[in-house]
């Protein structure tokens, strides 16, 4: 898959990726490029998905931007790594079977700093182990994705050296009883060019099931 890295010093305003996502979407729709990751960073941002509701933004002065994608509200900003893999897809639609995908290359990634994760049963994304103390599950990686014309939008949200004090202004995902980890909070000191660095791979790994073959692609 061809890499749109969009990570530098100054944080990316959200809709400007937006803007980039949805017209490189249209050419690999089209069959006119290759498959695409855009990695990116963006200035502090609050989304909200298909399945929000009001009560999961109790702030009413919280300024948010309502998308197209699947899930509830989140929030993005400096040292979160999103990554928009924008993917023709070949075959069977499957978006479970997809964010699936997602989570195992993220899975993948963790494990490689010595970080365990799991799956939480009719939640997406990649959560911490159990607590035994019996404290809230903590989700490192948010995901929220949308098929249309067979091609992908949107992608994940790994939470890298994010300040997590910014997710208390609303319901992360419209979980109540549920929390938000750091790479950094579990002693993971790695920039997010790095970190997009060593997922890249078991993205590839993941998503090669779903993609169309090379040969059908003009821009491939």
């Amino acid at each position: 898959m061809h890499v749109e890295n969009l990570l530098s010093q100054s944080p990316s305003r959200y809709l400007d990726v937006d803007q980039h996502q949805r017209a490189l979407h249209a050419e690999i729709a089209a069959g006119e490029r290759g498959d695409t990751v855009i990695y990116s960073e963006f200035a502090p941002v609050y989304t909200a998905g298909s399945r929000t509701d009001d009560a999961d933004i109790p702030d009413p002065d919280v300024p948010v931007v309502r998308i197209d994608r699947g899930g509830s509200v989140t929030y993005h900003g400096p040292g979160q790594l999103v990554a928009y893999p924008l993917v023709k897809v070949h075959g069977r639609q499957d978006v479970v079977a997809y964010v699936r995908a997602l989570e195992a290359a993220v899975m993948a990634l963790a494990a490689e700093y010595g970080v365990e994760t799991r799956r939480v049963e009719g939640r997406t994304g990649v959560w911490l182990p159990e607590d035994p103390s019996g404290a809230p599950d903590r989700k490192l990686c948010a995901i929220g994705v949308r098929f249309a014309k067979r091609t992908t939008m949107h992608g994940l949200a790994l939470n890298v050296s994010t300040d997590l004090d910014d997710f208390d202004r609303i319901v992360p995902c419209g979980l109540r009883d549920a929390g938000v980890v750091s790479l950094r909070d579990l002693g993971v000191a790695a920039s997010l060019d790095e970190v997009a660095d060593r997922l890249h791979p078991h993205l590839e790994r993941e998503l090669a099931r779903f993609r169309t073959p090379a040969d059908a692609v003009t821009g491939a």
